[in-house]
């Protein structure tokens, strides 16, 4: 008999990103307000019940993933992809505080439906998605799970993004960007996200930030969410996108300037268009369905190859299912 323990995490954009000084462990301080939005990352762990049980070592057999976005040129289903490590991490952390209980061998499968290395978050919510299923998985066979504060504790181990993608909603992130705390927003949003699937480090993002500071003291942290804070409340889709910001952008177009392009036409076809994260994915922000459709097919016809897709926001955080 084969065990099923599921579950989904959305993938999200900035709406607003201000990065601060670098900081002595070579991270930045950062004000940030996240946005969930409905593509999900699907992560399921099979249990073959008739196989032994193991009391220490990774419980993870293998993974594998499916598309459904471009796939990567390298391998991802290996141990250092984040889904893994978030089995390992809720796995240890159950036999710290219940002794070697015994757990089955389990396979991992994840469904990708965010840009891979896009600034939207994909792997964290894999991170996420891969948390819960292996809470209730630990909780099957051990007969208790693990707390949500020590479920939090873990994701924050694991990426700065991770809690957000748990949380869902609408954040204002601080610290690394994983101290999150729920803000208030009305009405629902609508984005054309285009990924034109240039590679764009983020440690290269924040690099280059710091060296253009260092050259030009006009170039100043924005870290005020004031004036996005209160469009968030009217719930008007126009008023957002005047508030929308991203201290990295200028850095993502001078590392890949056919960004610029992409950021021109893209403004051209709705409300206002922003880098997401470090990059390089375009977020596109529409009044509603019907302009974000609009937009996306225009997008289509001018710029060939690239992935584009619609979704909305703010939409819950990572949820669970168990199956049999």
């Amino acid at each position: 008999m084969i065990l099923h323990f599921v579950a989904t995490a959305p993938a999200k954009v900035n709406l607003h990103l201000g990065v601060g000084e670098a900081r002595a462990d070579g991270y930045h301080d950062l004000v940030t307000v996240f946005q969930s939005v409905d593509l999900w990352e699907t992560v399921r762990l099979s249990v073959d019940t008739r196989a032994p049980r193991v009391t220490q070592g990774s419980v993870v057999t293998g993974m594998t993933t499916s598309f459904g976005v471009k796939r990567p040129a390298e391998d991802i289903d290996t141990p250092a992809n984040l889904a893994w490590r978030a089995v390992d991490a809720v796995v240890d952390a159950y036999r710290r505080t219940d002794g070697a209980v015994s757990l089955p061998r389990v396979s991992i499968e994840v469904e990708k439906n965010v840009f891979v290395a896009g600034g939207m978050a994909g792997g964290s919510a894999d991170a996420a998605a891969a948390l819960l299923a292996a809470n209730a998985f630990v909780g099957h066979y051990g007969g208790t799970t693990l707390s949500r504060d020590t479920i939090v504790d873990l994701a924050k181990s694991l990426g700065a993004d991770v809690p957000f993608c748990l949380m869902g909603g609408t954040a204002l992130g601080t610290g690394r960007g994983d101290e999150v705390v729920e803000m208030m927003s009305r009405g629902l949003y609508w984005w054309v996200f285009i990924n034109p699937s240039v590679p764009l480090p983020t440690g290269e993002a924040f690099s280059r930030l710091d060296d253009l500071r260092h050259n030009d003291a006009s170039v100043v942290p924005h870290l005020n969410t004031t004036t996005l804070s209160r469009c968030l409340l009217t719930g008007e889709p126009r008023l957002v996108a005047r508030a929308l910001h991203n201290d990295l952008q200028p850095v993502a177009v001078a590392m890949r300037p056919q960004l610029r392009a992409l950021l021109d036409f893209a403004a051209d076809c709705g409300l206002r268009a922003i880098v997401s994260g470090s990059g390089p994915t375009v977020a596109l922000l529409c009044e509603d369905e019907e302009d974000a459709l609009d937009a996306r097919d225009r997008i289509e016809a001018a710029f060939d190859g690239y992935e584009i897709v619609c979704a909305a926001g703010p939409t819950t955080g990572a949820r669970e299912v168990l199956e049999y």
